[in-house]
């Protein structure tokens, strides 16, 4: 297999830096995405799929969030950083792209909070089309019922008690999630226990979702272990501006014994996936967009 490609610093707007990697195909992208990942979930997670864009011939961008992976910076518990932070880093990411990919259709394919956190992103208006996949709103009352019996010891025990012990939130050493600043964890925290997520806790939220008018295919899986069909639901519902298209798949559909919350990114779903979900969307993005610019 390839090396990945090296990994390159670009600065946010208060002079910290993110760790991205590009994936440039062999000849001119005929577009772009943006792969912007769950949470906690580090960008190596991504590279056989952004591989994969750029053999089909777009270009791609991976990165980690602040406080994760390559853009970590010292020790978490000096990190001041929540998820509406997350948020606006992605929007030098993004210009990244544009800068790089010239003037071809840019998508957006988040996975889990990568396709909750777009209404927050500036610039956002520059995404030709939205993928989300396996994103739901997080609420807990609504999580998949397997999930449902956990996660109430999770947001009402683990979370507080590890928080104040440690300063974040040590997930790699409780095996869940992964490590995540304070600051994260807490604002996560409190989207998850309102039955509006984000909408019923950030002033702005609702109105924030109701502005986006980008077009939204959300991919979603019945084995999904974490977010249900309510979630799912609840959380497209507040982007009440936007062409939304849901497709909810059973993995017998894709000839598989399980997908999942994480399996969508698995190289074994090139074909099943990938290139039945993922390219007909690109190619779609790349014909609108040529509509618009005549």
């Amino acid at each position: 297999m390839e090396p990945l490609p090296h990994v390159e610093a670009i600065p946010t707007v208060d002079g910290t830096t993110l760790g991205v990697r590009f994936f440039a195909p062999s000849r001119a992208p005929r577009g772009a995405v943006m792969v912007v990942p769950a949470m906690g979930v580090s960008q190596a997670y991504y590279a056989s799929f952004a591989r994969w864009l750029a053999f089909e011939g777009y270009l791609a961008v991976t990165f980690d969030f602040r406080g994760v992976g390559a853009s970590q910076h010292g020790s978490l518990r000096d990190a001041r950083v929540d998820i509406l932070d997350w948020a606006r880093d992605c929007a030098p990411v993004l210009e990244a792209l544009r800068a790089r990919a010239g003037n071809v259709p840019v998508t957006w394919i988040g996975h889990s909070l990568g396709g909750q956190i777009v209404p927050f992103v500036p610039g956002r208006e520059t995404i030709g089309k939205i993928m989300t996949v396996a994103t739901g709103s997080g609420y807990w009352r609504e999580n998949a019922k397997p999930l449902r019996r956990k996660v109430w010891w999770f947001w009402f025990v683990i979370v507080p008690l590890a928080v104040k012990l440690f300063g974040y939130f040590p997930g790699r050493r409780l095996r869940v999630v992964g490590d995540l600043p304070r600051g994260v964890i807490e604002q996560w925290r409190r989207w998850c226990l309102s039955p509006e997520y984000a909408v019923g806790v950030e002033k702005e939220a609702r109105a924030a979702y109701a502005s986006v008018t980008t077009p939204i295919v959300s991919i979603s899986f019945t084995d999904d272990e974490m977010m249900s069909a309510e979630n799912t639901a609840s959380i497209h519902s507040f982007y009440s501006g936007a062409p939304r298209t849901m497709k909810r798949l059973h993995p017998r559909e894709l000839g598989a014994e399980r997908v999942g919350h994480f399996g969508f990114f698995r190289k074994q779903f090139e074909d099943s996936l990938w290139r039945t979900q993922v390219l007909p969307e690109l190619l779609s993005a790349s014909v609108r967009d040529q509509n618009l610019t005549v």
